[in-house]
């Protein structure tokens, strides 16, 4: 174990942020860490994610997740090598993944780390996108919240983004007919049909996302959509339930169209639309359905293994990276999982 491997370096939250963040909401930290006890581990993380629902946690009040503590350090998921161990079952050179987040060395309990193999021709990074929480809210949204059937018309806001990219791909190799996705600007319009399989990609740049969508669809029953796979809220939410077809299923993932706005937005202007049509809305987190994550795996690892779901990654260099990472996913800068590379 290198000397460097006994301290850490850390993005801590350092303020709350009102409206957007900016880099003054967070401070580098460099820690001393202590001997290694009985049961624990020391791992090296190789590559850090950055995700919407931080930007939730770093408010106060009440959520799914406590929130972040200020002066502490911003945890989520993780990827690295045990470096140092005095626990049974993990050894020096696994491979595990983690939540203690924005370091670049990580250290605890060996029950606060998880061995994944390393699968020839799949990258570690799979374990934080494909086959990690990324692809598991896909599958989890559109199978057991949105009970997607066969034949389905299936709309997907966020479309180019860590979730969003794999929602489409899954939602065809599950049956769906048709699937809808929406993302922002012509690039990213282009990658949802030529890279993720999307029949149809709207810019919602380029003009109301409610207008498109009808165009794209219709107003009638049978026209419109079955399933809505929900990361943004406002106006997408709007947009769903103008074109859904009787017996509705929405699963709502995510509103990141409102998670910076100082003042809360009024709700959609159409909403008699979930009673006249009989819709279901629901949302969800991961945290409370991990007990079906062997099932994700069992029926997606084959999938990726033979290369029929595919994402994309945008990758920020270092730990001092991480804050640029966040900001840059909260602007929309990034094509698929927004990762940093220690």
């Amino acid at each position: 174990m290198s000397t460097s491997d006994a301290g850490s370096t850390q993005i801590h939250l350092a303020h709350r942020p009102t409206g957007w963040p900016t880099h003054d909401d967070f401070r580098t930290v460099v820690v001393d860490l202590p001997e290694l006890q009985p049961g624990e581990v020391r791992v090296r993380n190789e590559l850090l994610s950055v995700d919407p629902y931080m930007r939730g946690r770093m408010n106060a009040g009440r959520s799914y997740v406590p929130p972040y503590e200020l002066d502490e350090v911003m945890t989520g998921a993780a990827i690295g090598r045990v470096v140092a161990s005095r626990a049974d079952g993990l050894q020096e050179g696994d491979v595990v993944t983690h939540q203690l987040g924005w370091r670049d060395v990580a250290q605890g309990p060996a029950g606060e780390f998880r061995a994944v193999p390393e699968v020839p021709g799949v990258p570690l990074s799979a374990h934080l996108g494909l086959l990690g929480v990324t692809g598991f809210t896909a599958w989890l949204g559109l199978t057991r919240i949105a009970e997607l059937r066969e034949g389905d018309v299936v709309f997907v806001s966020g479309a180019a983004g860590a979730v969003g990219s794999v929602t489409g791909q899954i939602a065809k190799l599950k049956g769906a007919a048709r699937t809808i996705g929406s993302a922002g600007g012509p690039e990213k319009q282009r990658l949802l049909t030529e890279r993720f399989g999307y029949d149809v990609a709207l810019d919602y740049k380029a003009s109301p996302i409610r207008e498109q969508l009808v165009a794209a669809t219709g107003t009638a029953q049978g026209e419109g959509i079955d399933v809505y796979f929900d990361n943004v809220g406002g106006d997408h939410l709007e947009a769903a339930l103008e074109v859904f077809n009787d017996g509705g299923r929405a699963a709502l993932c995510g509103a990141i169209a409102g998670y910076n706005e100082a003042q809360r937005t009024p709700g959609p202007d159409n909403l008699w639309h979930v009673i006249t049509r009989g819709l279901t809305l629901r949302g969800f987190t991961v945290p409370t359905w991990f007990r079906f994550f062997p099932d994700f795996v069992a029926e997606v690892g084959p999938w990726v293994a033979e290369g029929r779901v595919v994402s994309d990654e945008t990758v920020r260099e270092g730990i001092d990276g991480a804050v640029d990472a966040f900001l840059d996913l909260m602007r929309g800068a990034n094509t698929g999982k927004m990762l940093v590379r220690l």
